[in-house]
Parts: structure tokens; sequence; C-alpha cells
């Protein structure tokens, strides 16, 4: 967590009227209602857009404001910010936003579920976004491995289920060098079966499968290496195969 981003969010939101408690949040139009972090994200977050700063600015107070009320809706507002009619954002300060999030050694759920439901699921923005937060740097994280780029590599892995497979096949391909990742990578490919928006090829992730150093009784193991044996690509479009899959590994 950057202090400075943070302490300037806390700043910037005192200034709209709004402070921390002990047990959340409160406005100083309703000193009575105690808010939490998603009253506020959802209140105040957008207003970020609008402030007299540059759009990196911008961006580095929603971050700000990320880390301090650690609540998905802010990126929701970056999302739309992006999108909108002022956007794009600064693409370097945007997924150096999201990079460093990945990296650090706290709960990031926010940053990765706003991954995979928004960027990952968006066929117009996954490959550009897996490959901010990944797919341009797995070369240096298997060289480099040290924790902060293990930990974002383990986590965009894990959510990479719904990008194509074309894009995210390279990255599985270095990544499976890299015993330490190898646990991400088999839930990056169960999750590439199971996904609604997931992606996979039968025959490419049976290799990849073949290839991770796991634990014989790994829960879904057998099963995923028995559908994909079948060439089924999909759960969706075979919802009777992984039933069949358990019956038969049980």
């Amino acid at each position: 967590m950057n202090r400075q981003t943070v302490e300037a969010a806390r700043r910037w939101l005192a200034d709209q009227g709004v402070r921390q408690v002990r047990d959340g949040w409160v406005s100083c139009e309703k000193p009575d209602v105690l808010l939490t972090g998603n009253d506020v994200a959802h209140a105040w977050a957008c207003d970020v857009f609008v402030e007299d700063l540059d759009a990196a600015d911008q961006l580095r107070l929603a971050f700000g404001l990320l880390d301090l009320l650690g609540d998905y809706w802010v990126t929701c507002e970056i999302r739309f910010a992006h999108h909108g009619a002022e956007g794009p954002l600064p693409t370097d300060v945007l997924w150096d936003g999201y990079r460093q999030r990945l990296e650090a050694d706290r709960d990031a759920e926010a940053v990765t579920y706003s991954l995979w439901v928004d960027w990952f699921e968006d066929h117009t923005t996954s490959a550009a976004a897996f490959a901010e937060v990944l797919g341009n740097d797995i070369d240096r994280v298997v060289a480099d491995r040290s924790e902060a780029l293990l930990r974002r590599a383990r986590r965009v892995l894990e959510h990479s289920g719904p990008v194509d497979w074309p894009v995210k096949e390279p990255t599985y391909r270095t990544a499976v060098r890299l015993p330490a990742l190898h646990p991400a990578l088999f839930r990056a490919l169960l999750a590439s079966y199971h996904d609604i928006y997931g992606d996979l090829e039968p025959a490419a992730a049976l290799a990849f499968l073949d290839q991770l150093d796991l634990p014989t009784n790994t829960q879904h193991l057998a099963e995923l290496r028995h559908v994909l044996t079948a060439g089924h690509t999909h759960h969706y479009r075979s919802p009777d195969a992984w039933n069949d899959a358990v019956r038969s590994c049980s």
C-alpha cells in the first residue's frame, strides 16, 4: 500500500465531508448514519474523475481510494472512466496501479475480482489486460523469482480462466518451467474449464497438466485429466462430462 496515495485519498474524502470512524465512515450531511466502505465507494468514487487534476493524478487518487476502502466498486469507476467520454486513462499509470496491488503482501480481492469479471471476461480488453498484468513480464517472473512477482503471477493465473487460450497459452508455457507456479497453473486450467467464460484447448491443456508437479491427491486433478483426455473443452458445453469424471475417478 502506498501510504502517500492513501493519505491523499483520506484528505480528499475529508474535503467531501466524509471521515473515518471506528466502525466505518460518516458524512457531515448525515453524521448519525454509519457508512460502509462500499457505501462510500458508490457515493463518492465517481467524483474523483471530475476533479481539477490531470487524468494521471485522478487515477492515482482513485487507486488511493481503492487502497483506503478496499472496495471493488472503485475499480468499476476506474473502468468507467477509462472507457468513458474523457478516456482512455493513461495506460502506464492504470496497469502499473494494478501490478503494484497484485504484488503487495495484502488482500487483493477487489483487484483480482476486477481483473476476472471486468477486464478478462470482456474479449475487447482481455488480451491487453492479461499482457499488462502478466504476459509481458512472465520471462522476468521466471528469471527473477522474487516473492512479489510470484505473488502477482499466482493471482493473475488463478483468475485467467476467461482469457482466450491463444492469448494465455504462451504465458502458461513459460510459467510451467517454474514449479513454484504449478499450483496456480493447475487452478488456471481448472478455471479455464469451469468458468462460464472459460477457454482452453483440451490437448494443449492436458499437456500442461501432465507437466505439473502436484500432490497425487490434489482435489479435482483426476477429474480434470479425465475430461481433458476425453476432449471436452468446457464444463457448460458438456454439462454431464464432469459428473461422469467424478464417478469414474471415485
